[in-house]
């Protein structure tokens, strides 16, 4: 039996064949930049109190998703895709990339801590 999904299109495809799957599309900082992404700011407090929907505390830490090749190539910059980070959110670029929104591009100045384990 022959395979007519593609009758009329001038392409010949054999049967059973699967459609190409479409690009992943990825994020790349370029420049001194890094791709962060936030953590969820906070519900409940230290003190253990559950704060209203509408109240959050605001995080300014999250998690290195990619470094642009410049700063990859800089020993000045200790800071490698995963880690964990502290940043000024005032330069911060929001990458209308996911539904949560949760990816940032940070200037490598905007970061301003590293967390290490020791």
């Amino acid at each position: 039996m022959a395979d007519t999904r593609n009758e009329g299109k001038g392409e010949k495809r054999p049967a059973g064949a699967r459609e190409p799957m479409p690009a992943i599309e990825v994020v790349e900082p370029v420049g001194k930049r890094v791709l962060i992404r936030k953590d969820e700011d906070k519900k409940i407090t230290k003190g253990g109190v559950h704060l209203p929907d509408k109240i959050e505390i605001p995080t300014l830490t999250g998690r290195v998703v990619a470094v642009s090749a410049e700063i990859a190539r800089n020993e000045d910059y200790p800071i490698q895709q995963y880690d964990r980070v502290l940043f000024n959110p005032k330069h911060a670029i929001p990458v209308d990339f996911e539904g949560d929104n949760r990816l940032f591009v940070v200037p490598i100045e905007d970061v301003v801590a590293v967390f290490r384990k020791s």
